[in-house]
């Protein structure tokens, strides 16, 4: 009778569903009643109320101008996860099962707003590495914990706290917990920003279940000019202590105007009128880096090597190995030995971005280990043979000439690192590994010799120092280089990009250092670098020195993202003082 027993038991146990695990499948919607104003109207301009944060997310709300929203690459931007579920929308969520186990591995949202999927991870997979691409909804890892769910989310792309220019930045992570009461959902969200906040921000929203819900799921978007002759390169802002409708707030409610600018002191009940604001700008957030030459695939043939030095863009086919830059000399043989498991094939060519040695110092390494190619056959007979040890290394003309130096004198660097061939138009193209490979010349941008490299089948750009995620441009003037010249060059890569579905994907970035990218990673980095040309336009006009425009911190709202500022201002002030 007990054998009897416990076999029933066995037999019945797969039918019974965990306790903890609640079902949240269905459609919901949400409740507004809670934060009305700032959830569908939207706040007031200069309305910080009640977020801790910091002097540089101060200043990036204050120069917000709603009138950028207007540009075509901004029009499609969506909100990211942490704010998205705050907006007007309706959402559904369902399971997505093993087949064989029947085990959740996902459980899904589709968000009306901005045709949004989203995907929470279940089966206990790692989240992806640092350099990985970031997007609108990140990535996202479940786990029950009773009968709440809990989401780790990492990988943002950089989006809004509150509508009216507070902004959380790429660096954010997300926990959240679901939590279902019958038909109620109650979805509480911990939002953690080493850049932009001094503390987590905890916020909470409340959805109903819809079951017979006949509203839209569609919400497509296409991008158009709204503002016809706008000034080519303009990125609206208001210049720091302009924006003359941040009074507006104040002045209608009684409010302090420090009270409204927010911080976490502003929080509590100890806070009091008149005590002032803290400055609280937190320093750039160090993450520990993986030691050694990690792999990400991009798309179609191209690999992106991260390590201590530049990215290294690799692409593998058929015919073998092409790299865009080399990185530190003294990282040559990892690199190598990186190569061989992509593929069997020998490098056939080289090409620098730009002359900086973090480009080009394995160039003499790694162009031994490769030969140079010839179809010495009729057209498409691939008789292919070898013409000579060593790789093809192409670069704009203007890189030799400062790695070379006058007859009589010491050479700046190794002739072994040099070009053996260069050229001095506008693009130069190849076919390789049956792709067309076009080498930009951008003029005057980081220097007067940088290049980027658009791989047109893979629809893949990688920029070089033109771009990155990790440091404000680098402007070296003795080198030729303007800030004028970047923002081109950012605008160029705006430009020739192609995203997918609502600003995310389709053309990807591989940056000069920092992670890979899509168009609108770039369009914040031109906006950024635009800005803070206008700033000290703006102060230069007003007869600043250098040493006063470095003291008025025209970089205070992007100081805790790229770091150190100084040389950045310094190249820009030289840029503009000779224009």
């Amino acid at each position: 009778m007990r054998q009897l027993l416990v076999l029933a038991l066995l037999v019945l146990l797969p039918a019974v569903p965990l306790a903890a695990q609640i079902d949240l499948t269905g459609t919901w919607t949400p409740r507004y009643h809670e934060d009305y104003q700032d959830r569908i109207p939207g706040p007031d301009l200069g309305d910080y109320l009640g977020l801790p944060i910091n002097d540089a997310a101060r200043l990036t709300a204050l120069s917000w101008s709603a009138s950028r929203l207007t540009m075509p690459e901004h029009q499609c931007r969506v909100h990211i996860s942490p704010y998205i579920y705050r907006g007007p929308l309706t959402f559904r969520s369902w399971e997505e099962k093993d087949p064989l186990t029947q085990q959740v591995v996902a459980i899904k949202n589709y968000i009306s707003t901005y045709e949004q999927m989203r995907t929470i991870w279940m089966d206990g997979r790692p989240h992806p590495p640092a350099n990985a691409l970031h997007t609108w909804m990140g990535f996202s890892t479940g786990k029950w914990e009773g009968d709440m769910l809990t989401v780790t989310t990492t990988h943002l792309k950089e989006g809004w706290v509150r509508k009216n220019g507070v902004a959380e930045s790429d660096q954010a992570t997300m926990v959240e917990h679901f939590i279902r009461h019958g038909d109620y959902l109650t979805h509480v969200s911990i939002v953690t920003d080493p850049v932009y906040l001094t503390e987590p921000l905890i916020r909470t929203d409340d959805f109903a279940l819809e079951k017979n819900y006949e509203g839209s799921w569609l919400f497509p978007c296409e991008s158009v000019v709204e503002v016809a002759n706008r000034p080519k390169g303009e990125v609206p802002a208001y210049l720091p202590g302009e924006n003359k409708f941040i009074a507006e707030f104040t002045s209608r409610y009684g409010i302090s105007e420090k009270a409204a600018m927010g911080g976490a002191e502003t929080m509590y009940p100890e806070y009091r009128l008149g005590t002032g604001l803290k400055e609280n700008v937190p320093q750039p957030k160090q993450d520990a880096k993986p030691s050694g030459i990690q792999v990400m695939p991009v798309q179609g043939t191209i690999f992106m090597l991260t390590g201590p030095g530049a990215n290294v863009t690799v692409q593998v086919g058929r015919q073998g190995i092409l790299l865009v830059d080399t990185m530190l000399a003294p990282l040559a043989p990892e690199i190598l030995e990186t190569l061989e498991k992509l593929s069997t094939g020998r490098i056939r060519y080289i090409l620098n971005t730009s002359g900086f040695a973090e480009h080009t110092g394995g160039n003499e390494i790694l162009r031994k280990a490769g030969v140079t190619v010839v179809d010495v056959g009729a057209p498409g007979a691939l008789n292919i043979v070898d013409l000579a040890v060593g790789a093809a290394l192409i670069a704009h003309g203007n890189v030799l000439k400062r790695m070379s130096a006058p007859t009589g004198v010491q050479l700046p660097v190794s002739s072994g690192n040099w070009p053996t061939d260069t050229f001095f138009e506008d693009e130069k193209s190849l076919y390789f590994n049956d792709e067309a490979v076009t080498m930009l010349h951008q003029p005057a941008a980081n220097t007067d010799g940088d290049v980027m490299v658009f791989f047109r089948r893979s629809d893949v750009i990688s920029t070089g120092d033109i771009f990155s995620t990790e440091s404000y441009p680098v402007i070296d003037i003795s080198r030729g280089g303007s800030v004028q010249g970047i923002i081109d060059g950012l605008n160029r890569i705006v430009t020739l990009a192609v995203p997918a579905h609502e600003e995310e994907g389709g053309t990807l970035i591989v940056p000069g250092h920092g992670r890979l990218c899509d168009r609108s990673d770039v369009v914040l980095y031109r906006d950024m670098v635009t800005i803070v040309r206008d700033r000290i336009q703006n102060m230069i006009h007003k007869g600043l020195t250098l040493e006063q425009i470095k003291a008025a911190r025209p970089t205070l709202d992007y100081d805790p993202r790229y770091g150190s500022p100084d040389a950045f201002i310094e190249g820009i002030w030289k840029s503009l003082r000779r224009t």
